[in-house]
């Protein structure tokens, strides 16, 4: 009797494994896609106002700086840059002079970064195309507080997921 057992729970894990993995790969494609995608949303508003002077993964990261003042490091440990190359971004981004750099008062072996008013200008238009978004999403993209909700808990324990599976070697 304790076999059978065993292998009725082995059957029913193995189900649950083949229903999980095309939801589970659907779910990666997705949100790979809807980064992409969020990336062309930006850029088209720029284009909208002729603006060719930052490209949408620079914006982003200026609208993700906001207010801060960090690292280059802080960027990327705190999951504000989904870029692969954040360094040649700040550095651009100096020198086209939308970002402060400054070697810290505290550390002098630390640069610190913030937005300069041209940044700000940037970080301004994203904001204003979400606020816009947040204004229409329901009503046109038919998405509710509650779906928002339920979306964000489950990337949420995605993202800590994939963070165990790093962090303890999963």
């Amino acid at each position: 009797m304790n076999n059978a057992v065993k292998i009725e729970a082995s059957t029913d894990r193995m189900e649950r494994i083949s229903e999980v993995r095309p939801v589970y790969h659907e779910a990666l494609t997705l949100v790979e896609r809807l980064h992409r995608r969020l990336l062309d949303v930006i850029k088209d508003e720029f284009d909208r106002r002729n603006r060719a002077d930052v490209n949408s993964v620079q914006a982003l990261l200026l609208y993700n700086i906001g207010d801060s003042e960090l690292t280059a490091g802080e960027l990327r440990t705190r999951g504000y840059y989904l870029g692969s190359n954040v360094s040649y971004n700040v550095k651009k981004l100096v020198e086209m002079g939308y970002l402060h750099h400054a070697r810290s008062r505290v550390d002098r072996r630390s640069v610190r970064i913030s937005l300069t008013p041209k940044g700000k200008d940037v970080k301004e238009i994203v904001a204003g195309l979400y606020e816009k978004h947040v204004r229409t999403v329901e009503q046109i993209g038919g998405i509710s507080h509650e779906e928002f909700s339920k979306l964000n808990t489950a990337l949420s324990r995605l993202e800590r997921f994939w963070t165990d599976q790093i962090r303890f070697r999963l």
